[in-house]
C-alpha cells in the first residue's frame, strides 16, 4: 500500500463494520450513526491510503484483494485495542460492547433462550445478539463472535472445545401411537410416516438422522425448522427424531423403541482466536459452558451427575484446532 496512512482508529472501526456486514446501512446501525457518515469515512480512508478497499455494487460492499489484506491488520489493531482497554479499566465497566452468538435453532430456542435473562442481569453492559438462522455464520468474517456448532472446523484460526453430548430418540405423540400399529423393531418403523429435515438443506452431516435409524426411512413431511418438526409430531403427523433437551418439556411426546434406537450428537463452542481473550467474549463463553454443565440432565437422557473430579476436555487438538483457553473459576 502506498500513500499517506493519515487515518484514525475511528476510520478502522468504520472499515471493519462495513467489511463484516457488507452494507452501509447495517454498519451505520451498529455504529449508531448515519448511512452518509459511514460512506464518507470509508471514502476518506481509501483516499488516505490511496487504495480501493471495496467494490461497490447493488448488493453492497465487497472487499477487494487489498481490502482482504487490510482487514487482517485492522483486526489485529482491534484486538490489541480491546486488550488495552481491559488492562486500563478495571471492574465491570471494562466489560462493555456487543457479543454476537450464532447457534442452531434447537439449542438457541429450546435451551439457551431462557438463560439469557440471567446473563443480562449479571452483565448489564454487554449487549448479547443471538443468531439462529440456519446457515453457518462466518467466524472468519466476524459475522459472529462465538458459534455453537454441530461440526467444528477442521482447520483455521479457531479455538474449539466440546460443549456437550446430547441424546436423540424417535418420538411420536401419545395420540398417534395409541392409534398406530405396534412398533417392536426398527423394521416396524418403515410402516410409519416420518418427519425430518429437507434433505438438500441439511447444512451439517450431524442433522442427517433418519439413515442412522434405518436406511429405508424417508421423511414424508420435511422442514428446515426443528420447531416445525416438533409441532408436526405433536399434531400426529408421524414419527420424528428429536433431541431429549427439546422433548423433555413435552409430556405429549413418547419415545419409540427407547432401548433399541438412541442417537448421540455433540455441540461444540467455536471462537475466532483473535477474539478469545477479549473479556466480554470470555464472559459469554464462560456463561454458556456453565449453563450447559449445570443442566446436563437436559441433554443426556438418564444422566446422573458424576462425583467431583477433573474437568474433561475434548480432543480438539487432534482435530486440527485448538481448544478454548482455561476459563475463570
Amino acid at each position: 500500500m502506498t500513500g499517506n496512512p493519515n487515518f484514525t482508529w475511528d476510520d478502522l472501526q468504520y472499515f471493519l463494520a462495513v467489511a463484516r456486514t457488507g452494507q452501509l446501512s447495517t454498519a451505520a446501525r451498529q455504529l449508531r450513526t448515519s448511512h452518509a457518515t459511514v460512506s464518507r469515512r470509508i471514502d476518506r480512508l481509501e483516499f488516505s491510503l490511496k487504495v480501493k478497499l471495496f467494490e461497490r455494487n447493488p448488493r453492497g460492499y465487497v472487499l477487494t484483494a487489498l481490502g482482504q489484506r487490510f482487514i487482517e491488520a485492522a483486526e489485529r489493531i482491534e484486538a490489541e485495542a480491546d486488550r488495552l482497554a481491559a488492562d486500563i479499566t478495571s471492574g465491570t465497566t471494562a466489560q462493555r460492547g456487543v457479543v454476537r452468538l450464532s447457534a442452531p435453532e434447537g439449542f438457541a430456542n429450546f435451551f439457551f433462550a431462557d438463560k439469557i435473562r440471567s446473563f443480562c442481569d449479571s452483565h448489564p453492559n454487554i449487549s448479547l445478539e443471538l443468531v439462529t438462522i440456519q446457515q453457518i455464520m462466518s467466524l472468519s468474517r466476524k459475522e459472529a463472535d462465538i458459534a455453537v456448532s454441530l461440526d467444528p472446523p477442521k482447520e483455521g484460526p479457531y479455538l474449539t472445545e466440546k460443549l456437550t453430548d446430547y441424546n436423540l430418540n424417535v418420538y411420536g405423540s401419545k395420540s398417534y401411537l395409541a392409534k398406530a400399529g405396534p412398533i417392536r423393531s426398527r423394521e416396524d418403523l418403515l410402516e410409519h410416516p416420518f418427519i425430518g429435515y429437507i434433505e438438500d438443506m441439511i447444512f451439517v452431516p450431524g442433522l442427517d438422522y433418519l439413515g442412522d435409524v434405518h436406511p429405508g426411512i424417508k421423511a414424508r413431511f420435511q422442514s428446515s425448522s426443528i420447531f416445525a418438526q416438533m409441532t408436526a409430531t405433536l399434531n400426529g403427523l408421524g414419527l420424528c427424531v428429536l433431541p431429549h433437551f427439546i422433548t423433555r418439556t413435552q409430556p405429549d411426546l413418547q419415545i419409540v423403541l427407547p432401548d433399541e434406537v438412541e442417537l448421540r450428537r455433540n455441540y461444540w463452542l467455536v471462537c475466532h482466536r483473535d477474539l478469545s481473550h477479549i473479556p466480554r467474549v470470555r464472559m459469554v463463553t464462560d456463561y454458556i459452558f456453565d449453563a450447559v454443565k449445570h443442566n446436563q440432565n437436559a441433554f443426556l437422557r438418564g444422566f446422573r451427575a458424576p462425583e467431583e473430579g477433573g474437568r474433561h476436555y475434548s480432543a480438539a487438538m487432534g482435530r486440527g484446532v485448538s481448544r478454548l483457553p482455561n476459563r475463570s473459576p
